[in-house]
């Protein structure tokens, strides 16, 4: 018998224990949402178990949504530093002199003559899929199987990438057809696995990947570019994404009930744990009731103004870099990538302090839940207007970049998973109705940025970073007035007595 099948001797009377006392809790407490006393009632008590090298899959799966998190973004943001490459920053129409080094550079990196303004249409052209599949995709992910759909979308995005070159020698339209690769609902692997008290920290580690995988991009394709050439980055990335989704096809698994290797004690905890929720599959959805929900509508607006702000400290800084700082390929990508680690860091530290508040009863949810989201998007507003006028040296410049970069992940355990609070059994589709409202943030903040900088080459980093500040002041006073963190009742199970 395989090792992971092996049930401690006695585990069977304890298990009926802790299955009686969780049906004497569900009738003391019919209403308890999840990450109530009985959650962690039961954690305290299977903490012991969860020990042996079968346990705590949910911890070990990590890794796996975290590298697969990490592909997406990564492949799209190496473009935003091969664009620098990419586009003529001298005389787009070359030099009569040039030498044999630099026509063989020519060769190795072809060269385009796109304006700023076309290039902002290029950057944010991986968010008009995800527009159009966003909500589609998040409802079906409550339906589907995550483990399909996730290793086709990541395939499939990684194949495209892998015709990048091509389309980029064909013309402008064609290449952004290309980046319009397929979004999947990354955030719905959760559902079924994280335990209430644990979300933060589970949510956390797993979005970091958001942040690894462009650090590692950007790292690697700065050197790419000056020893291959910039087309040889898509087919590098290309390439591993497609070894990387078949690889979560293998090794990931929707539901905790069909993990071949994990112990029972684990698996009665996160059921028990997570017996408030149940799934929106099969079930009319309360359209009406969401349009009407201001907790609902705070939360939009807020992943609004987090995508705004993502989209503009890290679609840009490349650019950034190489017009204030005027370094070559390889350095803008070891600069550019600075941010990326320090918000991967950071990330999974705020995880664990949000589930350290709300373990402890330090914090209730919803002032977790304010607190993060304001540090996440006014830090970054007042980093980046620093960034424009007390950055007078390579260093400041730097460091100011890396905070208005960086202190964006805060929202992390603030807006982007409050969702989850308000609706658990339609999580799913709020993430991509939310997610959907945030792209449009971004797609607006990606593709003005490049007609302010086409305009107004000067003086236009100010009026970028001063324009993300409204937004987000904006927008976060309207979340701290109307968000909440308890089950709405237009997301609750309804009961029918018969008589």
């Amino acid at each position: 018998m395989s090792r992971c099948r092996l049930v401690r001797v006695g585990a069977e009377p304890r298990l009926e224990r802790l299955r009686e006392r969780s049906r004497q809790a569900e009738l003391r407490q019919p209403h308890a949402g999840p990450g109530g006393a009985l959650a962690r009632r039961l954690r305290g008590h299977l903490q012991g178990p969860e020990k042996g090298p079968c346990s705590r899959k949910r911890s070990q799966q990590t890794p796996v949504r975290k590298w697969m998190t990490s592909s997406l973004p990564g492949k799209r943001m190496c473009l935003s530093l091969t664009v620098v490459a990419m586009v003529n920053s001298t005389d787009p129409h070359g030099s009569p002199n040039a030498s044999t080094k630099d026509l063989l550079d020519n060769i190795k990196n072809p060269r385009y003559n796109w304006s700023p303004e076309i290039r902002g249409v290029i950057l944010s052209s991986i968010l008009y899929g995800m527009l159009i599949v966003k909500i589609p995709v998040g409802y079906l992910s409550g339906i589907y199987s995550i483990r399909k759909m996730v290793s086709c979308a990541l395939i499939l995005s990684s194949l495209s990438s892998l015709l990048i070159p091509l389309a980029a020698d064909a013309g402008e339209m064609p290449l952004i057809a290309c980046r319009g690769t397929v979004s999947i609902a990354q955030h719905m692997v959760w559902v079924k696995w994280a335990p209430p008290l644990e979300r933060g920290r589970l949510t956390s580690l797993s979005v970091s990947g958001l942040m690894l995988g462009p650090f590692i991009s950007l790292l690697a394709t700065g050197f790419i570019c000056q020893a291959l050439g910039w087309p040889y980055v898509f087919y590098i990335f290309g390439a591993c994404g497609c070894a990387l989704g078949l690889l979560w096809f293998v090794l990931f698994y929707d539901d905790p009930k069909d993990h071949p290797c994990i112990s029972v004690d684990e698996k009665e905890f996160i059921t028990s744990s997570l017996m408030a929720q149940v799934s929106s599959s099969g079930q009319h959805l309360p359209i009406k009731a969401m349009l009407k929900s201001l907790p609902l509508w705070a939360i939009s607006l807020g992943c609004f103004a987090f995508s705004w702000t993502n989209h503009v400290m890290f679609l840009y800084s490349p650019t950034f870099i190489s017009s204030k700082l005027h370094v070559n390929v390889t350095e803008n990508g070891m600069l550019s990538a600075l941010p990326y680690l320090f918000s991967w860091l950071l990330g999974i530290m705020v995880g664990q302090v949000a589930d350290l508040f709300l373990s402890r009863n330090m914090l209730r949810v919803i002032t977790i839940r304010k607190l993060f989201t304001t540090l996440g998007l006014l830090l970054p507003s007042f980093f980046g207007i620093c960034l424009c006028h007390l950055s007078f040296s390579f260093h400041s410049t730097i460091i100011f970049l890396i905070l208005a970069s960086s202190t964006v992940v805060f929202c992390v355990v603030g807006i982007l998973i409050n969702p989850l609070d308000i609706a658990p059994r339609y999580y799913g589709f709020l993430k991509g109705v939310t997610v959907l409202i945030g792209m449009t943030g971004g797609l607006t903040s990606s593709t003005l940025a490049g007609i302010i900088l086409n305009q107004d080459p000067e003086s236009s980093w100010s009026k970028i970073f001063f324009l993300m500040a409204a937004i987000n002041v904006i927008s976060l006073t309207f979340y701290l007035i109307f968000a909440k963190a308890e089950i709405q009742d237009w997301a609750k199970e309804k009961q029918h007595t018969r008589l």
